[in-house]
Formats: structure tokens, C-alpha cells, sequence
């Protein structure tokens, strides 16, 4: 093939953009799990967060089912309060009690048909009953590093490219979740990937002088009161004032307010993680995010969407 140089001059304009598209292309957009209702709007936030590089961007992200897997060989992983749940330091009649939780409210959590006003309340029930009943099993702090380390958790394939990535280009990364911040952040610093880059809002446990868990820390967080919790955290945005691209990762209604503290926001692709219900979901989904990814298990389009912002024009 002929360099550019030696091509008419007429033909350069042509073949200068044919090879910086292939250049910057996303190839993991062609994935079989990927769904995109507008791939043109898609094309053109991509290019101004690419055009603003690493240094104007910062990625805002769920944890469980979002950052952690949703399965893995046909088993259901472990969401942060499942991990508190399925372990030796909850009593059996605890657990079940628990399992009672999940039960009724899982469905109402995932029912595409209410809204998110109806089912606020519901959720606001379920946390703070599971917690109270956390809050009765006088856990110890000191267990939490072997719960996490005996559990099922398991980060998305490809998770440490993805934290290694935004660390080396200086990309702050907020997780927030409705989970355990405790746990939360034992499971990614296990991990080894609990990097200076990365800050977690989360619902942490308040123990006492003796180590024993006694209540829940500040306001509650949810999965439907994201927007509440990152209008609190407001000040932590300023401090980020220049980060005004943005990457959001969810995999829930609730998450698409996550960056709703953000100051003079430019630019922002809402990527959702679609694990359940699929059929009965997808439209919804679609409608609210920029890409959806059904049943996906790996961080390879997130990375692949990484790399091709980050890479030098």
C-alpha cells in the first residue's frame, strides 16, 4: 500500500480520515451482546470525550452487577450484602430471614412496569430491614477481610485494565453504590486494584470502641436515591470541576442519575449492564442508555471504549 504522501493530493482528505477512523475505531462495539439505539449520537459523544482527552474525563460507576458480575458459570455472584449474608458470621435463622427480603422485593426492585416513585418506598423498607437484621448479628469488624476473601465475588473479566487504565491516565473513578462501602472496598482492594483514583460512596457500617458493628453510617443510599446522594456529594464534584466528560456504568433506573452532581457537565455516554429479564427489559434500557450490554460478563467494550479515547490524535 502506497504512503500517504505518494497519493494525488485530491484523494489525501479522504484517506487521511479512512485511517484515522480505522485508527480510533471501537471494535468491541461489534459484540454480540452490544445493543445501540443511536450508533450516529453514539459516534459523536465518543469523539468530543476523545477530543477532550484523558484530562477532561472521569468515570462514574455502579458496583454490584455493574462492576461485579451478575454470574458466572450459570451461579449467581454475590451482590456486597450478599456477601455479609451468605457467610459463617450470620445465623442460619438470619440468613433465611434475609432470603425472606429478597424474595418479595427483588421483583418489585426489576418491574418494568412501576415507577420509580412507586418503588422508592419499597426499597427504602428493604435496606433498612436488612440492615437491622445485619445490625442483630453483632458482626465483627475484624471478620470482614476473610467474608470477603471466602465469598464468590468475582469483578468483571477484564477489571484490572480497566482500574489499571484510569489510574496510569489520571482518571478519577467515583464508584457509587447502594451496597456495603466496607465490603465494597475490601472486594476491589483484595482485588489489588484499589488505586488513589478511586472514591467510594457507599452505605458503611458504624462499629464501636469494641469492633462490633452497632448501626449504619449518614444517609441511606439506594438503588433508586442515587441522584439525592450525588447532589449531597456535591462538593466532591467541584473539587473535579475540569472532569466535565463523562463515562457512566450502570446496570439500573436508578443508576442514570449518578452524575447528577457534576458541574457544568459537557459530555456524557451511559453505558448499562443489562443481566436479568432481558426480553422484558430491553426497551427500557435502550431508551434510557446510550449502549446496553445483555448479558455481559466483562469490562471488554468499557475498555475498549477507554482505549479509544485515550488514544493520542
Amino acid at each position: 500500500m502506497y504512503p500517504i504522501t505518494w497519493i494525488p493530493h485530491q484523494m489525501r482528505t479522504v484517506v487521511s480520515f479512512c485511517y484515522h477512523l480505522k485508527k480510533y475505531e471501537v471494535p468491541e462495539l461489534a459484540k454480540s451482546t452490544v445493543r445501540i439505539q443511536d450508533r450516529k449520537r453514539v459516534q459523536e459523544i465518543l469523539q468530543s470525550i476523545h477530543n477532550g482527552g484523558p484530562s477532561k474525563l472521569q468515570v462514574i460507576a455502579d458496583f454490584d452487577m455493574t462492576l461485579t458480575k451478575f454470574a458466572h458459570n450459570g451461579k449467581r455472584c454475590p451482590t456486597c450484602h450478599n456477601i455479609m449474608e451468605n457467610s459463617t458470621v450470620i445465623s442460619e435463622e438470619c440468613k433465611k430471614q434475609l432470603q425472606g427480603l429478597l424474595d418479595k422485593y427483588y421483583p418489585i426492585e426489576i418491574d418494568p412496569k412501576r415507577t420509580i416513585e412507586e418503588k422508592t418506598p419499597e426499597m427504602v423498607k428493604w435496606w433498612n430491614e436488612a440492615h437491622d437484621l445485619l445490625i442483630s448479628q453483632k458482626i465483627q469488624k475484624d471478620k470482614l477481610v476473610l467474608t470477603v476473601r471466602e465469598s464468590d465475588a468475582r469483578l468483571r473479566d477484564g477489571y484490572r485494565v480497566f482500574f489499571d487504565e484510569l489510574k496510569k491516565q489520571s482518571i478519577p473513578l467515583l464508584i457509587f453504590s447502594a451496597g456495603i462501602g466496607d465490603v465494597l472496598e475490601e472486594v476491589i482492594r483484595q482485588a489489588g486494584v484499589f488505586h488513589p483514583n478511586v472514591k467510594v460512596f457507599s452505605n458503611y457500617m458504624d462499629f464501636d470502641e469494641s469492633g462490633i458493628l452497632q448501626a449504619f453510617k449518614g444517609q441511606l443510599i439506594h438503588t433508586y436515591n442515587k441522584r439525592e446522594g450525588a447532589l449531597l456529594n456535591s462538593d466532591h464534584f467541584q473539587e473535579l470541576k475540569n472532569k466535565r466528560n463523562i463515562i457512566l456504568l450502570g446496570d439500573s433506573m436508578g443508576d442514570l442519575t449518578m452524575a447528577d452532581g457534576v458541574h457544568s457537565m459537557e459530555n456524557i455516554l451511559k453505558i448499562g449492564y443489562l443481566n436479568d429479564k432481558v426480553e422484558e427489559r430491553e426497551a427500557q434500557y435502550m431508551d434510557a442508555y446510550d449502549i446496553v450490554l445483555e448479558k455481559d460478563e466483562t469490562m471488554d467494550v468499557v475498555n475498549g471504549i477507554l482505549k479509544y479515547i485515550t488514544a493520542k490524535n
